[in-house]
């Protein structure tokens, strides 16, 4: 019988600035804080918290958390 690990569900923390605070448009796209992957989106979350907190005073800065493995699937539709 083979062992198996757990699957990774990866998942890409970032952000940036925005143009304004009511869209998801960045002012400056070479600028992108690209925090990290993280295999679960508990770890995920915890990168995303920290970088959020630590930019709240920053009404443009946007912190994101994108399901990668949801990315990764084949689609099954035709």
């Amino acid at each position: 019988m083979t062992e198996s690990s757990p699957q990774q569900l990866l998942h890409l923390v970032f952000g940036g600035e925005l143009k304004a605070t009511d869209s998801i448009e960045f002012k400056d796209l070479s600028k992108l804080d690209i925090v990290g992957m993280y295999p679960n989106f508990a770890e995920a979350r915890r990168a995303w918290a920290a970088k959020a907190q630590g930019t709240v005073d920053q009404a443009q800065m946007r912190y994101f958390v994108v399901h990668i493995h949801r990315l990764m699937e084949p689609d099954d539709e035709d």
